[in-house]
Parts: C-alpha cells; structure tokens; sequence
C-alpha cells in the first residue's frame, strides 16, 4: 500500500471545436433577420488565442455575442475560459470586441488551487504546479475522490477537467 495514487487537473480548449462552433455561428448569423445587411463578422485567431467580434453597434454586439456563446456551449466548449473585454470603437462607426481565450490553468489561479486543497486539509493530499497543470497526489484514493468534489464545489474561474487518473 506505499504506492501513491494521483490525479492531473488542467483546463484545455479543444480549438477544433471553437472553430465548429464559430462556423455554426457565422452561419447563424447570415440567416436570422436581425441581421440583414448588417455588419457582423467573427475572426478567430489560434496563435495569439483571441476572438474578434465586429458588430454595427452595441446591441448587434450583445446578441452576435449571446449566438457565439450558445454554439460554443452546444458544442461542449468552456465558455468560462473566454475573458470578454468591453466593446471598442471600429472604423466606420462599428464595434470591436476582443475575446481572450484562456488555455491551461494560470499560475495565479494554480496557486490558488493548491492553497484550496491544503487549506481543506486533507489527509497525505499534496498538490503540485507542473506549468500549466497541477497534480494531486495521495496514498489514499478516497482522499483524492474528496479533493476532486472540494475542487468541483469552489469557482476558480476556469473550467477544470480532471484526467490522468491513477
């Protein structure tokens, strides 16, 4: 029984399925009337994570915003992991709005979620930062299924997923 069991928590963004969701979005948007003839366009950008949205004014913002949001969730997408910014003035009297795309747990919010598992004070439970990642890790693996709930219970701002259970 000196084997010790562990567990990762990370918190990944399927790109694949952002891009799905955002094609079924435009998509969307080039069928409902509210729409016609109005600018509305969505560019996704992988390399620096971030989401454009350009809408003609604040409430084609709002509802361009509310169509990417419900694909996104269809589509099983965290749509904890997408920081809005406030909208922008765009050339031509229209408004930009650029959506951060957060992958992998930030050091801030790692930190915070080891100090939520020593602060539950859990018996041999140890949590460790490993980049953008955080193993758990406990000789008993009752003592990791009650660090899971503690995890699941509390907000850190982030969709967690729980994987490399062992």
């Amino acid at each position: 029984m000196a084997a010790t069991s562990s567990f990762d928590v990370t918190s990944p963004v399927d790109f694949q399925e952002v891009d799905n969701a955002l094609n079924q979005a435009r998509k969307e948007v080039g069928q409902r009337y509210d729409f016609k003839g109005a600018k509305a366009e969505i560019t996704l950008n992988t390399t620096e994570k971030t989401l454009t949205l350009l809408a003609d004014d604040e409430m084609k913002m709002n509802a361009l915003w509310e169509i990417v949001q419900t694909r996104l969730v269809r589509r099983s997408v965290p749509v904890k992991n997408f920081k809005v910014g406030n909208s922008e003035a765009a050339a031509g009297g229209a408004v930009r709005r650029v959506v951060t795309i957060q992958e992998g747990i930030p050091i801030e919010t790692a930190r915070e979620i080891a100090k939520h598992i020593k602060d539950k004070k859990l018996k041999k439970v140890q949590a460790s930062i490993q980049g953008d990642q955080v193993r758990v890790t406990s000789p008993s693996k009752d003592e990791l299924q009650d660090a899971i709930r503690a995890l699941r219970e509390h907000d850190f701002g982030i969709a967690l997923q729980f994987g490399n259970y062992r």
